[in-house]
């Protein structure tokens, strides 16, 4: 069993908007299983269940073979994201390595990914609550880049908003691209995965600031 969880914010006020993409790349991944047609169909199917909206089944491997996967969408709001995390991995009986949070960052231009086996929560309010709730960092996450806030705008302001036409254009083909990694880091591991996903180390230096 290998365990997804997208990070975001439950309701249709923050359908869209970019804290919210780790559940955007959930549905994506649900729609290319075959599990969901999409966004709202991943909610319907999905069962009320470890504090969030879970949809399991099992994902046909490239090199042959199939893996059982559950994807959780935690509905505890971001803060409290730990919380829907430790009930699927005590139910399970999952590791950290196990899991994989997929989430926003202000660190990472648009579009662009990171994969780590570990690390800090970055100021990221929903890393920072698995922290606590698993007592370690030493966990996989993916990133996906939503661009720093623009001057004078808010970190927390910035992530409640939606994305631009612009950004847009970028985040699409992004999304596809985080399926496609968490496929690899389930066939062949995180390594393989952070080698052929990863965003160049040049990239993503701004210091994000902590948000809700």
């Amino acid at each position: 069993m290998r365990l997804i969880v997208g990070l975001g914010n439950p309701g249709r006020e923050y359908a869209g908007t970019r804290h919210n993409i780790g559940f955007e790349v959930l549905d994506a991944f649900a729609a290319r299983a075959g599990w969901a047609a999409g966004p709202g169909d991943f909610d319907r199917q999905a069962r009320t269940k470890f504090d969030g909206l879970a949809l399991d089944g099992a994902v046909s491997l490239p090199t042959g073979g199939s893996e059982k996967v559950l994807l959780l969408k935690p509905t505890t709001f971001m803060n409290l994201s730990g919380r829907a995390v430790q009930a699927a991995m005590a139910f399970y009986q999952l590791t950290p390595a196990d899991v994989m949070v997929v989430l926003d960052d202000l660190a990472l231009p648009c579009g662009k990914l990171r994969i780590r086996p570990a690390g800090s929560d970055g100021g990221h309010n929903g890393l920072r609550d698995i922290q606590r709730a698993l007592a370690t960092n030493q966990y996989p996450r993916l990133r996906v880049g939503i661009d720093a806030p623009p001057p004078r705008v808010s970190g927390r302001d910035y992530v409640l908003g939606r994305f631009s036409e612009e950004q847009r254009k970028l985040l699409d083909p992004a999304v596809k691209r985080a399926v496609d990694a968490l496929v690899t880091w389930i066939e062949q591991g995180i390594n393989v995965a952070m080698n052929r996903y990863n965003a160049t180390d040049n990239e993503g230096s701004q210091k994000p600031e902590a948000r809700s």
